[in-house]
């Protein structure tokens, strides 16, 4: 997926993969490199970071488009089915996927976190020239293999996205009807310490079959609470929020050759072929058997 920036001017097609952001939900990655476009809209299960170095490129969100151009940064909830379908020849971007577990580990105002989950995006033009020297050492530490840089690399990162709320940013678009608004008194930081001790387990068992007494459990908090904070800083139920990742690895499971569905979904943790095209189905708007039949058109008809 990572391409050297000698070979900017190479024209590929982004493919999901076992190995890639969709195929591992809960893990965070970090990415510096040209951006490739995508034939079909796909999800993740990580709220994504992405800051255009060079270049420009467009997205194509569930209700908005959105295009960056050199100097700009922006961050948007990978949940939501999206595609990049444009990337100009010499454009370079760096950024990364932060699963739920790290997003909650950010103090952004409760209202933008708010938003980004509902599915809106936010756009600042307020970096600078150490942004690139920064994302390109990030990018080195969380790939190096060693975990003390890795962490040095997330904490860094994070504190990062959090400075972009002490300067000029913007939602697009710029009010959502969906996303309940926070009541000055809320206590959020603490729910969003709560939602992040829910997503660590969440992501270390969503293979397995659990249920919302389960994750509340572990989080040490009453069922009905766990599933009112969750569902009022994410915008999802706990329920939903399982399925995704489930759905993410799905997703990746189905590009690969000879996948059968019925594998992909016991694979994939779900209990059953009929909860698995039902859940498919809303997410993609297709069944898991016609989604992999477009991937395979569209693999086949590139040059």
């Amino acid at each position: 997926m990572y391409l050297a920036e000698s070979k900017v001017a190479t024209r590929a097609i982004y493919q999901p993969g076992a190995s890639s952001i969709e195929g591992l939900p809960t893990a965070l990655q970090m990415f510096f490199t040209h951006p490739l476009i995508m034939l079909m809209p796909h999800w993740h299960a990580q709220v994504e970071v992405n800051y255009v170095i060079r270049g420009t490129v467009r997205y194509r969100m569930g209700e908005h488009d959105i295009r960056l151009d050199a100097g700009q940064m922006c961050l948007f909830w990978g949940g939501q089915p999206h595609r990049m379908d444009e990337s100009s020849d010499d454009s370079l971007y760096a950024g990364a996927h932060l699963p739920l577990v790290h997003f909650f580990r950010l103090r952004l105002p409760g209202d933008v976190s708010r938003q980004l989950m509902h599915g809106a995006t936010l756009l600042t033009s307020a970096t600078d020239t150490a942004d690139r020297e920064n994302f390109a050492r990030w990018f080195e530490y969380v790939t190096s293999g060693n975990p003390l840089k890795r962490q040095h690399a997330v904490d860094e990162l994070l504190l990062r996205i959090e400075r972009i709320a002490l300067d000029s940013y913007c939602m697009i678009p710029d009010a959502l009807s969906g996303a309940e608004p926070i009541s000055p008194d809320q206590p959020y930081a603490q729910s969003a310490r709560s939602v992040a001790r829910m997503c660590d387990f969440i992501a270390a068992n969503f293979m397995q079959d659990i249920d919302t007494i389960d994750i509340a459990r572990a989080a040490e908090l009453h069922p009905k609470y766990a599933m009112n904070i969750f569902r009022k800083s994410t915008g999802m139920t706990l329920s939903k929020y399982v399925n995704l990742l489930r759905l993410s690895r799905a997703q990746a499971l189905l590009m690969q050759e000879g996948a059968n569905v019925l594998q992909v979904a016991m694979d994939s943790g779900f209990g059953s072929i009929s909860a698995f095209n039902k859940s498919f189905r809303h997410i993609a708007g297709m069944s898991p058997s016609d989604f992999r039949r477009d991937i395979r058109v569209v693999t086949c008809a590139m040059p």
